[in-house]
């Protein structure tokens, strides 16, 4: 009874500071706006809103997912590259084998699926370290990518041309210069409901038991094996809605891409409060990092920043993350 006290207690110490950690997060977004919108009068515009919005689609769904693996104490390298290939596979089953459009994007999602169970086999019951297994598969999808539509780019149907509605998911055009971003609203719905599986259904609750003792849900009757598996489902399964997302938004895939994607994605969930070690995080702290990123990325270039500069920032303020997980989990043993 003491130990199941002592343990709420942890777990409810461990929420409330993962709360304020995405309220700091939060003001962080709130004071990069402000920042980029004094500095830059361009930066004000509509349109770059858009373009944030456009940028951000992708690397949240990925980010999403990532967030399983990570909390069971893992990774995912896969996802980035995984996202050009599997979109890539769908273009060119609709462009070269007349496949309707909900078919290519069905393909897709279901091959990020097929490899995320692959890197969840070879971790949980082959015992591989994750960070090697996800390394393999993202070298392999790269590969895969590349010679299945021999090098060259593949273009999904544009939102004029028969098949082009799976465009205006994401984004309705009200004429030339009028965009209206609503992909959004289906990433805050998905957000919304892996929030819900994460805190409160079995698959997230053996998901963080996974990451902060293994063995010992193991020992209290979880099925470590499948749950850990089911973890990297997840990963693979939003790198597949992912490269639908990328594929909407940008006009061309391009083969040999994708490799980066997969450390904002990452790092937008260590931002946002799942720790570096594993057992704790969340999927609405995951939306608020990668939010900051986003905000970087599309707000340097408009104070004179380009990309060197941009990759530097964006790698101090990941280790600054890593370093408040560090000393709050110091803080926690002591």
């Amino acid at each position: 009874m003491a130990e199941s006290a002592t343990a709420a207690a942890k777990k409810k110490s461990s929420l409330d500071k993962l709360g304020g950690q995405k309220f700091i997060v939060l003001l962080v977004i709130i004071g990069l706006a402000v920042f980029f919108s004094v500095m830059s009068p361009n930066f004000r515009k509509y349109t770059t809103l858009v373009s944030i919005l456009d940028y951000s689609y992708y690397i949240v769904l990925m980010s999403i997912g990532v967030t399983f693996p990570l909390i069971t104490g893992g990774v995912d390298l896969s996802i980035g590259t995984g996202l050009i290939c599997y979109s890539l596979v769908g273009g060119y089953l609709i462009t070269f084998f007349h496949f309707p459009v909900w078919a290519g994007m069905l393909v897709s999602v279901l091959f990020g699926t097929a490899i995320g169970c692959l890197n969840g086999c070879l971790v949980a019951l082959m015992d591989i370290p994750p960070f090697l297994v996800t390394l393999c598969t993202c070298m392999i999808t790269r590969g895969l990518g590349a010679t299945i539509v021999g090098g060259f780019g593949i273009t999904w149907p544009t939102a004029a041309q028969p098949g082009g509605w799976f465009r205006n998911i994401f984004k309705i055009s009200l004429d030339a210069r009028t965009k209206i971003p609503i992909g959004i609203l289906w990433v805050l719905i998905l957000v919304a409901v892996m929030s819900f599986v994460l805190n409160h259904t079995k698959v997230g609750r053996y998901t963080i038991s996974i990451g902060s003792n293994k063995e010992a849900a193991r020992l209290s009757g979880v099925n470590v094996k499948a749950y850990h598996v089911l973890a990297y489902v997840i990963s693979g399964t939003f790198a597949g809605l992912a490269a639908v997302a990328y594929s909407a938004v940008f006009s061309t895939v391009q083969p040999g891409t994708g490799a980066g994607f997969e450390l904002e994605a990452i790092g937008g969930a260590i931002i946002g409060g799942v720790s570096a070690s594993g057992g704790a995080g969340s999927v609405t702290g995951s939306l608020l990092g990668v939010f900051v990123i986003c905000l970087l990325k599309t707000g340097l270039p408009f104070i004179g920043l380009q990309a060197n500069w941009q990759q530097i920032i964006t790698g101090l303020v990941l280790i600054g993350a890593v370093l408040i997980d560090v000393i709050k989990r110091r803080r926690e043993e002591k």
